[in-house]
């Protein structure tokens, strides 16, 4: 029974881990709006970019879980923490471009609209990607979670 409850999906402190770095930096996000507008926007539980990065979070968390479980010398850990930079890079360098992109289209489309009395259409998402400070922050986050989240589970 004790090996069975080892390999539990809900005893997989690497999973919980990774969710609890999405879900801390998910939910900082939420605080943050809320405290600046007194709104409560629940769309900020499964919007992309703000600070801190949600995606930074997640994967650092996972990586950093990998590393406390399998040694940061191990292949699984090398695996993660690639894998993790890639989604960091792509986070502050291809959505970031993709986001600012959607900004200005938005403007020219704004300005087409006002111009020709087009009817109105919905925008292009233009938070999608992060600066390096957000993503530093989720990075940051994730791994502090991942620590936080064996220490507590160390004690059960």
């Amino acid at each position: 029974m004790q090996l069975m409850r080892e390999h539990s999906l809900w005893a997989n402190v690497t999973l919980w881990s990774a969710f609890f770095g999405w879900t801390f930096a998910q939910a900082i996000k939420f605080t943050t709006h809320y405290l600046r507008t007194r709104e409560r926007d629940f769309s900020y539980f499964v919007s992309t970019g703000g600070m801190p990065s949600a995606h930074s979070s997640l994967v650092s968390a996972l990586a950093a879980s990998v590393g406390i479980v399998h040694g940061m010398g191990s292949t699984l850990f090398a695996v993660t923490a690639i894998f993790a930079l890639i989604v960091m890079f792509d986070a502050q360098s291809v959505r970031r471009a993709a986001g600012q992109q959607a900004r200005m289209l938005n403007e020219i489309v704004d300005e087409l609209i006002k111009e020709h009395h087009w009817p109105r259409r919905q925008k292009l998402a233009e938070l999608l990607g992060h600066s390096r400070h957000e993503v530093l922050a989720g990075m940051t986050l994730g791994i502090l979670i991942a620590l936080a989240t064996h220490a507590v589970a160390r004690r059960f």
